[in-house]
């Protein structure tokens, strides 16, 4: 079997956001959010995944958004590319998901909470050696909690969870695995088979099961996402460049300048005046 890769856009929604996805996303979410406990029972897949009617453009997989047990709203993002200004987005996201719960003369008592989830495909706090951070609103100094606790930012990052197939424990273990390593795979692997939302995750994945349409559009999607990273690369390497050049400028030697810059001692020499 070839699985087509949950870490994009369009497959992501149509795994977790589907119409039949619905105790695919209560496992997920009881797994991420609350450690495999059964705490969310039920739910509602608020803007459900359709199949695309604007072809290639991302708005049209709209991010998975669910109202959970206890009216609390939860909207989830796949994010592969670490673009300028996504960390002001997620809680511009989160804030908006609060506010609009209320017409122009509602009282705020009838406001909910709101948990916003980002998987990320990239380190965003290098200082946490978790792969699960949650933020919410604390004091400055005292780190006490804000008097409700209405806004969370629910954090995974992919890269840090470096756990093998045989070393998986938890629902959570497992589900951050499929995330990361569907792709990868050829088999519905045992351990993970035997959790029933999981391998119906498999079997929706299955690339057999998508339209000529759907697969079009996911490998747009894949192109588009490599592009970039591409781009970026590109942007990195030539930036480092200009840095070399400087530094030849003052005399630092080659090896020195490899170890600063991050190119290899071969692109250094190719980089030296006269060269």
């Amino acid at each position: 079997m070839i699985f087509i890769n949950p870490k994009t856009d369009f497959a992501f929604k149509k795994i977790f956001g589907s119409e039949q996805s619905k105790d695919i996303l209560i496992s997920f979410l009881n797994a991420i959010l609350y450690d495999g406990n059964p705490t969310i029972e039920d739910l509602e897949i608020l803007n459900p995944y359709l199949a695309p009617k604007i072809r290639g453009i991302k708005d049209t997989y709209l991010d998975v958004k669910a109202k959970i047990t206890g009216n609390k709203t939860v909207i989830i993002e796949m994010q592969v590319l670490n673009i300028e200004g996504f960390e002001k987005r997620i809680l511009y996201n989160a804030a908006k998901a609060y506010s609009i719960q209320l017409d122009s003369g509602e009282d705020y008592t009838l406001l909910n909470p709101v948990i916003a989830l980002t998987i990320t495909d990239f380190e965003m706090f290098p200082n946490l050696d978790k792969v699960i951070s949650r933020f919410v609103l604390k004091e400055q100094d005292y780190l006490v909690d804000y008097l409700i606790y209405d806004i969370e930012l629910v954090f995974v990052e992919l890269p840090k969870f470096n756990k093998e197939l045989d070393d998986l424990e938890t629902l959570t273990d497992k589900w951050i695995y499929f995330l990361k390593s569907a792709r990868s795979l050829q088999t519905v692997p045992e351990t993970m088979g035997e959790v029933p939302e999981i391998y119906k995750a498999f079997e929706i994945a299955n690339q057999a099961n998508l339209n000529r349409e759907e697969l079009e559009d996911l490998q747009k999607r894949e192109i588009f996402i490599q592009d970039q990273r591409n781009a970026v690369k590109k942007a990195v390497k030539q930036n480092a460049a200009e840095i070399a050049k400087r530094l030849f400028d003052i005399g630092l030697n080659e090896e020195t300048i490899s170890q600063t810059t991050g190119l290899s001692l071969e692109e250094v020499q190719s980089l030296k005046p006269g060269n």
